[in-house]
């Protein structure tokens, strides 16, 4: 198992509002935030689900979506162990922290503390808004440090803010990439396929972020929707974020898509059922079914 947290950064977050307009916040759909939840084994993790034939938006697929998205990320099945993650990466981003990886440098932890804020006024991180205002662009801690630290970890205890971690992701990453998918005519794996690319590279139309991905990926083949296979499609896309995530060093290691994705694209699994074995960073996981 890696020790190391798996943590993705975005670029280009500039387009971000122009992507996340396409849908408003959808009510929480997992199960609700802050209740119990056993921690997964980390490396090796087994869970058994099962799942009918239907969209990653359905709350058994979207659990499997987070899990699938946290073992990259953090080495383990249990996504909402994640709403206190806190640490500066050192890729330039500044502190990157939570389900998703928001960060202070691109814009979306602002935000998050400010839904957060707007849910509760006078929460534990609503004083640092001022500074997160300033450090956005950069990878500064001015104004936050250990003291910030510790308090998004207090503040991760609060279902509210578990919660407004929740309404973030969704907004501005999962629901905008399934309702791409879906005008693209991809099933439940290729609706993951686009939410795990956004997760990474964020919303945009730059050559490095998920629109430009999508782009370059057109230009090799046709998507579902177009007339165009599926799998060919797929690999397409898949092809295409490789190349992007080899031009940086933090997202170099592509084992998220060569022995998870494409694992379940080459058993034309398009629905995304379990079983699903898979392995990042060569530690395995499986979901049963």
């Amino acid at each position: 198992m890696h020790l190391s947290k798996h943590r993705t950064a975005r670029t280009n977050r500039t387009a971000r509002a122009a992507l996340a307009v396409l849908v408003g916040a959808l009510p929480l759909t997992l199960a609700a935030a802050g209740t119990g939840h056993a921690a997964a084994p980390e490396a090796g993790a087994v869970r058994t689900a099962a799942v009918a034939a239907v969209g990653l938006d359905d709350p058994a697929k979207k659990e499997i979506a987070m899990e699938l998205v946290s073992s990259a990320e953090n080495s383990s099945l249990d996504w909402k162990a994640q709403y206190k993650y806190i640490e500066d990466i050192g890729d330039g981003r500044g502190y990157t922290a939570g389900v998703i990886g928001f960060c202070s440098g691109t814009g979306d932890m602002l935000e998050l503390v400010q839904h957060y804020t707007d849910l509760k006024p006078g929460n534990v991180l609503a004083k640092y808004l001022p500074a997160l205002e300033r450090v956005d662009g950069t990878d500064s801690h001015s104004g936050l440090g250990s003291a910030f630290v510790n308090d998004w970890k207090t503040a991760a205890k609060d279902t509210v803010f578990q919660r407004a971690q929740n309404d973030e992701r969704d907004r501005v990453y999962f629901n905008p990439s399934v309702k791409q998918a879906k005008a693209d005519g991809l099933r439940a794996l290729g609706q993951f396929v686009y939410y795990d690319a956004i997760v990474m590279h964020g919303p945009g139309s730059s050559s490095d972020s998920f629109g430009g991905i999508r782009a370059t990926a057109m230009k090799k083949a046709k998507t579902p929707a177009q007339g165009g296979d599926e799998a060919t499609y797929l690999k397409a896309f898949l092809d295409a974020r490789k190349v992007i995530m080899k031009q940086e060093e933090a997202h170099a290691d592509t084992s998220r898509v060569d022995t998870e994705q494409l694992v379940f694209l080459n058993a034309k699994n398009f629905d995304l059922n379990p079983p699903l074995k898979w392995k990042v960073y060569g530690d395995p996981y499986q979901i049963n079914g």
